[in-house]
């Protein structure tokens, strides 16, 4: 192989290697843009948009949707009434309710809790709601137990199972129990 070959052959290796280094800096650069832009990939990991959930409340009289929560912060809170782990900790649910609700965060206009029940029965669902005093709004279920449609698309295989959701719609922390609810969003809230 003469000196000429040689040259020529590393010219178009260096050439090839920049060409690819410019696509990869276009494509990384377009997935940030994307998720700046509010195009994130929709999905359950921490990064992913929070794919849609839409279902009857209670009483079957209306159907929430999460996207109405947009601008808050959103515990997507998946348990049931059936489930024990999942009572003892609603009351720790019920007190990060009562502290964040009115609480003034840097980049939200408050916190909202979103539960998804995977009941079969709608009395016992309601009637788990009213002794754990559930006081938020947002209490939903399609009634098909571990074949929920929300449980499905939120990869939900044991609960209580948690998401914590950004004002944009974005999954920042996932099965928050006890304190570390508290704490993930204390790191939100103003500072006085």
């Amino acid at each position: 192989m003469n000196l000429r070959s040689l040259m020529s052959k590393t010219q178009i290796f260096s050439i090839a290697a920049v060409a690819l280094l410019a696509v990869y800096g276009f494509a990384s650069r377009s997935s940030a843009d994307e998720v700046q832009q509010g195009k994130a990939k929709v999905g359950t990991a921490i990064g992913d948009k929070a794919p849609e959930l839409a279902f009857h409340n209670p009483d079957s009289t209306k159907v929430l949707k999460l996207s109405e929560l947009k601008g808050k912060y959103v515990l997507i809170d998946f348990w049931a009434s059936w489930c024990r782990p999942c009572r003892m900790e609603n009351p720790n649910v019920v007190s990060a309710y009562q502290k964040y609700t009115k609480a003034k965060f840097n980049d939200a206009k408050g916190f909202e809790v979103y539960s998804v029940s995977l009941d079969r029965s709608r009395d016992q669902w309601k009637q788990a709601i009213a002794q754990d005093n559930l006081i938020w709004k947002y209490h939903v279920s399609d009634l098909k137990f571990w074949q929920s449609q929300g449980a499905q698309l939120y990869g939900v295989s044991s609960i209580p199972m948690s998401f914590l959701v950004d004002p944009n719609g974005i999954i920042i922390a996932k099965n928050l129990r006890g304190m570390a609810l508290h704490q993930e969003l204390d790191k939100h809230v103003k500072s006085l």
